[in-house]
């Protein structure tokens, strides 16, 4: 039976630029928790009052809210541990949320101030892993 410190010391160090990506994944978990967790609110009817915003909105935005207080949660478990399937998942989020503001403003309304966050977010993502990429040894 091994114990934690065997492992921890098998496990080889990581860089700096590697450990601010996965200090940028947990954040960006944590803000996607958030926006599923928004997005949930806007299902469930939180709230709303005696009326329900979604039971009387769009079809297109019923179907967008719903695919982002899905896809959101997902990212964010994903995001956390640091997974590859969790940056693709999270990816997908962020250019769909960008696109359905951007490209069908009758969906969500067309905020610019959503999309520019986003782009920017990701920017970010692009960035630090491929400084990450670059400190791993061939």
């Amino acid at each position: 039976m091994t114990d934690l410190g065997t492992l921890e010391s098998s496990r080889p160090d990581r860089g700096p630029w590697t450990q601010r990506l996965v200090l940028f994944l947990r954040i960006m978990a944590g803000v996607s928790m958030l926006k599923g967790l928004y997005h949930w609110s806007l299902v469930l009817g939180i709230g709303d009052g005696t009326g329900s915003t979604f039971e009387s909105a769009a079809m297109p935005w019923q179907a967008a809210t719903i695919f982002f207080a899905v896809i959101d949660l997902v990212a964010a478990v994903g995001l956390w541990l640091a997974a590859a399937w969790g940056g693709v998942v999270w990816l997908t989020a962020t250019i769909s949320m960008a696109a359905i503001e951007l490209g069908f403003p009758q969906v969500f309304g067309g905020r610019l101030w959503i999309a520019i966050p986003e782009f920017a977010t990701l920017m970010i993502y692009v960035g630090l892993a491929l400084m990450a990429g670059r400190e791993r040894p061939n």
